[in-house]
């Protein structure tokens, strides 16, 4: 029919193609600059997840993948009725909470503070002394916390011993483990998580505080009611990207101040995943309790992302 006014479905999709091909031939630039970081995610995230297959197999390296016994979610039962469940799953909760809840907030009243100093070269200064030890390899900074904390020799039980107190066993004693990770963490990347704050203060109106001077209003006031409000989407997005990593405690610093005597509270999911796999080489297991890891922090970022679109216009998607 010609005077309907409707196109055929074949020839909306071709007229649909033939635009997407005509938008990339016109901006093959851009395409081809984001061509590498596509491969990257390409080959080395989406393209190992064929073997995640193995979580349900009874994988044998000399049969392959495809060969491999399937036995359904066997590993899965034997890992939630194991006896350190339990142990694994709270020595990881406990660690991320309390590194969030100790680290996620100092980056916010650094760069608040930051913001607040006029002194050029005192800013950059601290800023500089802040930033560098997030430039520390994790297997140096391990090194230093253990020379720092040795009994014999560390300087920081040198000095607690030096005013008068007994120094604890931070290395052994299993309830200073968390403490010395979470602090050691402070350390190394408050400084360096400050810069995204900066960024984002930098785009507040200079009227704004004009005005609320005018009006007598205190620096601190101005801190509380101006910039505050205007890093909270960033807040936000940081604070879902973070909660939904929340079983993702890297297991590299864990592993390097790991010793027999604190793996009570040392041991969590991603250093028993290590062990089962590259050391115990029981692939499928290991694969189906990093699979349950995963898992619980794509539903933890999902919910949570959800909470920030209900109640905020601000969320991921």
């Amino acid at each position: 029919m010609k005077g309907n006014g409707k196109v055929p479905a074949i020839k909306r999709r071709s007229l649909r193609s033939s635009s997407l091909s005509g938008r990339i031939l016109q901006n093959w630039e851009l395409y081809l600059f984001i061509a590498p970081a596509f491969l990257y995610f390409l080959i080395f995230h989406y393209g190992p997840m064929y073997g995640i297959q193995i979580a349900f197999k009874n994988f044998i390296p000399t049969k392959g993948i495809m060969g491999s016994e399937w036995v359904g979610f066997e590993h899965f039962e034997r890992f939630f009725n194991s006896y350190y469940f339990w142990d694994l799953l709270w020595n990881t909760l406990s660690l991320s909470f309390y590194e969030l809840a100790i680290g996620f907030p100092l980056p916010i009243l650094l760069a608040l503070a930051f913001n607040e100093v006029r002194n050029g070269f005192f800013k950059k200064s601290v800023q500089t002394i802040t930033y560098a030890p997030h430039f520390i390899s994790v297997v140096v900074m391990s090194g230093m916390i253990i020379t720092f904390l040795s009994p014999s020799t560390g300087m920081i039980v040198k000095m607690v011993e030096f005013v008068g107190f007994d120094a604890p066993a931070f290395l052994t004693d299993p309830r200073w483990f968390k403490t010395v990770y979470v602090l050691s963490g402070v350390w190394q990347s408050t400084g360096w998580g400050t810069i995204i704050y900066l960024a984002a203060l930098s785009g507040v109106d200079p009227q704004l505080h004009e005005a609320a001077i005018v009006d007598g209003a205190s620096r601190f006031k101005r801190v509380l009611h101006i910039n505050l409000p205007m890093i909270i989407p960033t807040i936000t997005i940081l604070l879902i990207l973070n909660v939904g990593n929340i079983l993702g405690v890297g297991y590299e610093k864990v592993l390097l101040l790991q010793n027999p005597l604190n793996m009570d509270s040392a041991d969590v999911i991603s250093t028993f995943v290590y062990r089962s796999g590259l050391v115990s080489a029981q692939y499928s297991f290991s694969t189906a309790v990093g699979l349950f890891n995963s898992i619980v922090n794509a539903l933890m970022l999902i919910t949570v992302n959800r909470i920030a679109k209900r109640t905020s216009d601000t969320s991921l998607w």
